[in-house]
This record gives C-alpha cells, structure tokens and sequence, in this order.
C-alpha cells in the first residue's frame, strides 16, 4: 500500500480536481458493439428486440473482447485525474484503523474477528477470558496471496469443541463449508461442496450439522457462471464423513425454487424448516429431531405450521414446545408471537411483544437463559432493549447515541451480551453488558478511533421532504460544520429502496475523504421499497409501486438543489445492486438533474432478470415479464429498454444543469464472479447506452463500464481491492465534475 506523502499533509496542497483536460473537450472512441437485430422476443403480442443477447454468455471470445476494450477505455479515465494518488493515499490512510467485530463465547473461550487495518480479511482470534492474550486462531488471508478468498461465516457446536465455517473465492455466493477442531486447530478431512444460501447449523449431540446444497448443479459452479438455481435440498452430514454419504433430510420435489432455511432449536429437539420462494414470506414446517442418537436416516416427517407464502418467518428460541417467531402477520411493523408445536393452529398463537404503530421490530434474540434482546428501527435509527422472555415485557432500554446497531451476540446460556455501534462518523464501538446484574448498563468493551480524523468537525442531520405525491421521506444529510448553502458544495446523494432493506447511518471512509477532501455533502435517502418504515413502506416501493422510489430519489435531488446544498451540475448519484437501478433508470427519467452517476452491480434489463442464477427470488419486489401487466410495468423502468437521446425541446426545469441536453458523466460497476447480479446486465446497458448515445453532438459527458476480476456482488472483497475501486470512483466523481480536492 502506497503511505500518504507526508509533504501534502503538512502543506495542505491544493490538486486541481479537474481532469488535465476539461471533459467537454474530450472524445470517447466507445467500441461499436455488434447488434443482432435476429434476436427479438413476444412478450404477450409486443415484440422486444434484443440486440446484446450474446453478452449473456461471459466465457464468449466475443464477450471477452467486449470487457477488454470497454477497461481500455475506463482505466485511462479513471487514472488521469491529477489528485488520484493522493485520494488513494488518503483512503489507506484512513482505512488503517482496527476493526472488531463482537465476540462471543463457545463452550470456556471467547473468540472474535479482528482486522489489524489493511488485511484483505479479517481474522479470527481466541482467548480465554475477555481481557486474556488472544492467538490468532483461523487466518484466512493465508489461504491466498491477493486476498480473494474469504470466510463468510462460522457456526460452533454446542460443546465448543468443533468449528464449522465457509469459504468463498472471489466474491462468488458459492460456498465451501469446512470444520475445524478447536483444540487442535486441525481441519477434518471432509469438504461439502455445491453450498449457496445455506444455514449451518448443528444438531446438539455435536455430531453434524444440517445444511441446503444445490446437488443437480451441472457444470462449473464459481460465480462467473448465470444458470439458474433450482431444486435446493437439505441434508445432514455426520462429521468426519465423506459428503457422499450425507443423509438427504427435506426437499420440495413441486418446489424447484425454494430455498430451504432451517435451525436446530434452542432446545435441540426440533428442526425448524423455513422455506422461501421468493425474497419476502415464508413456510414454516418442523421435525423432531431429539429422539435421533444417529442422527436422521431418510427424509424427515414434517409438520407444517404455515401453509402460505404471505407473510415473514423467523424462528428466535422456544422454551419447550413453544416457539418464539418474528414475523409480520398481521403485523406490517413485525411483532413476536408464540406458537405452540403441540398445538400450532394459528387461532392459538399468542402475541408475546405486540407490532409497534410505528417503529420496526428490525430482530430477536436469545440471551442469558430468559432474556429477550430485541431492536427496532425508530425513524431509521436503531432503539436496543431488554425484555423478559416469558412475558414479553420490557425490562430496560438502552442508551444509544443515533445510529446503528450493527451486531449482536449472546449466548442463550451466558449472561454477558455484545452489541456494537456505528453511525456516519464514529467507526464502531463494542458495548457489553452483563444480563444478570439488576441493573443492565453498556460498558464500552472496544472503542476504536481513527487516526487524523476529528468527528467533531462535522455534523450530521435528518430532514422530512416531499416526495412527488407529498409523501414524507427521511434522509440523513453529513457535512462539515462550517458547511455553507451557497448551492455550490459537491454532493453524494446514494439510494437502495428495495427488499425491505433499510438504509440506517453506517461508518464509510470513501465518504469521509469525499466530505473532507471534496468539501462535499453526504446525502442517504431513505426512499419507499426499503424496510425504514416497515412492509407497508416496502409494499410502497415494490411492483407496480416501483415508481414511487424513483419519485422520491429524484425528489431528494430536487430537495438538496432547492435547499442550497448544491446544484444539478455538482450532484453526483450512486447505488448498488437494486441501487444500481434505481441510479439507471433515474438517469433515463431525468439526464439533466444529476452532473454524474455511479450503478454498481445493477439490475438493468428488467425483462430477463429471472433467468439467471438468483434473480426468480427477485419477482416479489420487481414483478416478472411472464405476466402480461408485470411486463409493461417492467418495460416502463428497464434502464436497458429506455435509453434514449435526451430531448432538446423539452419543457426546461430550473433546477436541472442549463446547456444542452445530455446524459450525466456514468460509471457502471460490475466483476467477472458476480452470481448475484450478473455482469450481463451493466454489459448490455453500456452497449445500449453507447449506441443510443455515441452520435449525439451533446453527448460529451463520459459513458464507463469497469468491470472487475476476481470479484463478485461485494461480500468478501479484499482490503486492497475495496481501496482501488473507491479509488476509482472519487476520481471518476472528481474528474466529471472538475471538482477541486483539498489535500
């Protein structure tokens, strides 16, 4: 890693943020992709043609070749910006902080993750009491050279004495699921295979574990291939056993696409089986398991409590028979209810902590034998509380800053409890707390600090403004204290809106260097389609409600234009994922409002998202082209299919970038191991976008793909590979805009 040179710091050297040549003067040689006018679909009687058909097949020469000259291109771009290196060096500078994550106690030892600063991954350390030396206990960084593979999860078993955990290589969802003796520190021969989106967990005599594989997956399974995932089974594998002897326990023959959660209760007994279609509602079925002192031998009997797809399920604890659930049934902010196994009839349930009329039950857990640790989200913050397990009542809450909790443990047999918290400007500090004590205060366990960083010279603040139905919609808003609204100040305005996913203040080092070394404003709308308000604000944003997230993304640009926090020409857009079209299909709706735009790994065509890998799961919050009327919602917001050459004599809004018309400066995000959304979909809108847009004399703001190796949707990426591509889109930002850095 390159250190921050130290002359600029001293100095504080002004870099000219803009580009060594203005962007309007420059010419993009784009590449003339192909068009295969042969390619043409009937969806439901309108003929769609689909000219880019043959950038669906990664592992194509032509393909290659696409991707080859598309970074030719970009990294040219990205690299001539005369304040790169020391954006860089400022990111690595601040990256270098420790990062914990909580611990937590497995059978007499505590172990926890922590990453010195710049590893690529982080590791995992055992100790034997909290305050005790702790040994390096599981390296993953030795595993390979750049960093590219990762542990992405661990599982103990109830004795302690065996680990199982997951790897993944490059970024991919494929997983591999290994298992570790903890006194020894020697792995077991055995390495079960063909793993995605699967649970991990152990039957309580320490002798296996239950998990979901794919077993009729053909061909190559690393991430760069776009089949879809079907027909997941469950099984049991008894340690130190072949995987070819695994027992297969659950599947759903008439269900292709489910995927089958499942946990071992708290009490061992029971097999709690959770299947899900889609990325909302589940079943619930149950097996008892406690009468098995081999283990199962065939398919389990099931017995099932749920018998619709209409409502969300997630098992907490029971305490015999009954069963603790999260679940919005009935409930669109989520209460818990308890359900007896014995008599699971729903008109038996009972309501154990009642649905909030406004904040969000966001998750439970079990602590210290009967306690409740439950989190809601009260106006996109996190509130933490205490409540007593058999009566559901509230014991205490706990004092927290605004803010997130970002993680919990707790053991359902140890009384102490970690949870940690972050916000915009403070990196995260681990409480604990001892649950057995009358009294229940948070002790600061770890508080991390990074170096030349003063949180106190900024300032963060939450406003409420109008959608384009008059709809109210949060957003946090971080700048500098001296801040002043003259309309001038660039701004990074970022967006998700999808899946119930809620976007609550989180610590990122890209940001800080863009307010501090930018002079910028940080702006995170929390638009319609997430989970801030609930499913009802969910339900707002899915199907044919998709739009209204649009609206509101678009308002909080007109917001911070009309507010003074900067203007059209100097407002940057990004998101990632479901963001990554959202930021798409913004820019198709208005080009004018927004000076640049950065989609990361986006869903871009809508009418083909279903057919590859994961993207069925997806229908409940996009729809799917097979329906007729989902079709034409979907064909209205499809970045691919409305690119269009921006319209000159259109009416003029005074809040949009004066001159003439054009798309704003793009950057799209993608890698060659995304089995998440594949890099089919970013491929196809650049070639569109180059097409539709190559010929336009207005056109001179730069049209980018970078399409990353060795990397996928984003879990697991490495240290050094997080810092380039941050890297790269401040400087992508920095260049288009011709904004000055202050270093």
């Amino acid at each position: 890693m390159r250190r921050m040179q130290t002359l600029l710091h001293k100095f504080g050297r002004e870099c000219a943020g803009g580009p060594r040549r203005s962007v309007a003067s420059m010419a993009f040689n784009y590449p003339v992709a192909k068009r295969d006018e042969s390619v043409v679909d009937d969806y439901h009687g309108t003929k769609i043609s689909d000219c880019y058909r043959w950038l669906e097949n990664p592992d194509s020469p032509e393909c290659k070749e696409f991707v080859e000259q598309q970074n030719a291109i970009t990294k040219p771009y990205l690299e001539n910006f005369n304040a790169r290196e020391e954006i860089k060096s400022r990111l690595t500078q601040l990256w270098n902080f420790p990062k914990y994550l909580c611990s937590s106690r497995h059978g007499d030892r505590y172990y926890f993750f922590k990453n010195s600063g710049l590893q690529n991954q982080s590791v995992l350390y055992v100790q034997d009491d909290l305050h005790g030396k702790a040994d390096v206990f599981f390296d993953p960084n030795e595993l390979s050279e750049d960093g590219t593979v990762a542990l992405t999860k661990t599982e103990f078993s109830e004795d302690g004495k065996t680990m199982c955990y997951s790897l993944s290589k490059s970024g991919s969802d494929w997983i591999t699921i290994h298992f570790r003796d903890t006194q020894t520190g020697r792995d077991y021969p055995e390495v079960l295979e063909k793993v995605k989106f699967s649970s991990m967990t152990w039957s309580h005599d320490n002798k296996g574990i239950y998990y979901a594989m794919y077993p009729e997956q053909q061909g190559k399974a690393d991430g760069s291939e776009t089949d879809s995932n079907e027909h997941q089974k469950l099984y049991y594998h008894r340690l130190n056993t072949p995987q070819s002897e695994d027992v297969l326990v659950v599947e759903f023959p008439d269900q292709p696409r489910f995927r089958i959660g499942a946990d071992v209760s708290h009490c061992g007994n029971y097999l709690i089986i959770l299947p899900q279609k889609d990325c909302k509602d589940n079943m619930v079925y149950f097996a008892e398991i406690g009468s098995l002192p081999d283990g199962p031998q065939g398919l389990l009997p099931l017995t099932q409590i749920v018998h619709k797809l209409e409502s969300d399920y997630e098992y907490v604890t029971n305490v015999g028979s009954k069963c603790i659930f999260r679940t919005n049934k009935d409930a669109p902010n989520y209460r818990l209810v308890s359900i007896d196994l014995e008599n699971p009839s729903m008109d038996q349930w009972k309501t154990l902590v009642a649905e909030h009329p406004k904040d969000v039950l966001d998750w439970a857990i079990l602590s210290n034998v009967d306690k409740l640790v439950v989190c809601y989200i009260h106006d996109v913050k996190s509130l933490l509380q205490i409540r007593d397990l058999a009566t559901g009542n509230l014991i205490t809450q706990l004092p927290l800053d605004v803010g997130t909790v970002t993680g919990v443990s707790g053991h359902k047999k140890h009384p102490e409890l970690f949870f940690q918290f972050s916000s915009f400007l403070t990196p995260g500090v681990i409480y604990m707390c001892d649950l057995s004590k009358p009294v229940i205060e948070p002790v600061p366990y770890r508080v991390v600090e990074v170096k030349d960083f003063n949180p106190a010279l900024y300032e963060t603040e939450q406003v409420f403004y109008s959608s384009k139905d008059g709809t109210k919609v949060p957003m946090f808003i971080v700048r500098k204290k001296d801040f002043k609204k003259d309309g001038n100040s660039p701004c990074l305005l970022y967006g998700y809106g999808g899946f119930n996913v809620s976007l609550q203040p989180a610590f990122s080092v890209m940001r800080l260097v863009f307010i501090q070394h930018f002079n910028g404003v940080l702006a995170i709308a929390n638009i319609r389609g997430g989970g801030e308000y609930g499913e009802s604000w969910h339900n707002a944003g899915r199907l044919f409600n998709k739009q209204n997230g649009l609206d509101d993304f678009q308002a909080a640009a007109e917001y911070l234009i009309s507010e003074g926090y900067t203007s059209s020409a100097r407002l940057a857009i990004q998101g990632g994922s479901n963001g990554g079209l959202l930021v798409a299909a913004c820019i198709n709706q208005r080009p004018q409002l927004f000076g640049a735009a950065i989609a990361q790994v986006g869903v871009l065509d809508m009418l083909r998202f279903h057919k590859f890998t994961i993207g069925f799961a997806w229908v409940s919050d996009y729809g799917s082209s097979d329906d007729p009327e989902h079709f034409r919602n979907l064909l209205a917001i499809s970045p691919l299919h409305n690119v269009k050459v921006p319209d000159e004599d259109a009416p003029r809004n005074a809040l949009e970038r004066p001159g003439a018309r054009q798309y704003p400066a793009t950057l799209l995000l993608t890698a060659d191991h995304d089995d998440r959304v594949v890099p089919l979909h970013s491929l196809k809108f650049t070639a569109q976008l180059h097409h539709t847009l190559r010929d336009h004399p207005a056109q001179t703001n730069p049209l980018l793909i970078r399409v990353e190796t060795k990397a996928g949707h984003g879990g697991g990426k490495p240290t050094a590979k997080q810092i380039e591509e941050h890297t790269d889109i401040l400087s992508f930002i920095g260049r288009s805009l011709n904004i000055p850095c202050v270093f």
